[in-house]
């Protein structure tokens, strides 16, 4: 590995990560999504899937496709085992052709599984009655599962925070500091007694082994009363911090990560949100600051928040 520039001695070491000291370490730590970059192995896989947790947290597109297509595949299964049983265990009958018999005890099924019933086509064979009882609490039982999760997906306190693609390092103060910034993109949605905390993961020189190492970034400002608009957080990189002297080069080299953890209460859901993030040393960029993302509406009455802007930024000269 090529050498880089030491770490500040000086700058406060975390080991309360919960990512412990390794020397090794693939990918990296923490995903933009806020979900940990680690694979469990050791034990079964039914041991270590939720199917609750999973419903939970696919996206709304997935999760609807999932049960539409179970609605369709449990009303097949049943389909099934109807036809292998025979149509003549079933009164009310139209269907003149073998395709019309399958569609008819089809919908049959869709109607015992709902509850509907609308009564034209009845089962009067034992084994098509016994099948349509199971069916029918099946039904019971999905719907039941299907209502508790819908109502978990809605009632889970989300973050709704969004937050910029890059990092820079920008003048601060006479001196430059490491910034990012996030804001709250729903209407009428605002996060208030914001706590934040910044880790900094770097490879660091110890023993004659390079071992990553967590160092807290202190910052301009880590607790903020509400989040009507964007936040900038802001490392200042001084004498204390670990990324002091440290040039493009060098964060490269010590595969720095830089991730983030955002609390804070949120009124609509009358409970504390978190949400993660991280960024790795190609999304943080130097001598660039970040535009304004604000401004006033035209008859000057309203601040209007610019979202589009979040990820805008200029060039600045170096210092």
């Amino acid at each position: 590995m090529a050498k880089h520039r030491s770490i500040n001695p000086f700058s406060k070491v975390n080991n309360d990560t919960g990512f412990g000291t390794r020397d090794n370490y693939g990918g990296r730590f923490i995903n933009r999504d806020g979900t940990f970059n680690i694979r469990k192995e050791g034990q079964g896989f039914w041991q270590r899937f939720s199917l609750f947790q999973s419903m939970l947290n696919l996206p709304l597109w997935k999760f609807a496709l999932i049960i539409f297509l179970f609605f369709i595949g449990i009303n097949l299964f049943f389909t099934l085992i109807y036809l292998a049983f025979g149509v003549d265990q079933f009164v009310g009958m139209l269907a003149r052709t073998h395709w019309a018999e399958i569609k008819e005890i089809y919908f049959f099924s869709t109607e015992t599984f709902t509850t509907v019933g609308y009564g034209r086509v009845n089962p009067v064979g034992d084994s098509a009655n016994f099948v349509a009882s199971i069916e029918a609490m099946c039904g019971f039982i999905s719907f039941a599962v299907m209502t508790g999760l819908i109502y978990g997906r809605f009632a889970k306190p989300t973050s709704f925070l969004v937050f910029s693609d890059h990092a820079v390092i920008a003048p601060y103060r006479g001196g430059i500091g490491f910034m990012f910034r996030f804001a709250s993109y729903k209407e009428n949605h605002t996060l208030t007694d914001l706590d934040i905390r910044v880790n900094a993961a770097l490879l660091v020189q110890e023993n004659g082994q390079s071992v990553f190492k967590f160092y807290d970034l202190a910052l301009e400002r880590n607790k903020i009363d509400s989040l009507p608009m964007n936040w900038t957080v802001v490392h200042p990189i001084d004498d204390k911090s670990p990324l002091v002297g440290l040039t493009e080069e060098d964060i490269k080299t010590a595969d720095l990560e830089v991730y983030v953890l955002v609390r804070g209460f949120d009124d609509v859901f009358s409970n504390f949100v978190l949400r993660r993030t991280s960024y790795t040393y190609n999304e943080i960029h130097f001598n660039r600051k970040f535009v304004p993302m604000y401004r006033e509406s035209e008859d000057g009455r309203t601040t209007i928040l610019e979202l589009n802007k979040l990820n805008e930024h200029q060039v600045v000269e170096p210092r």
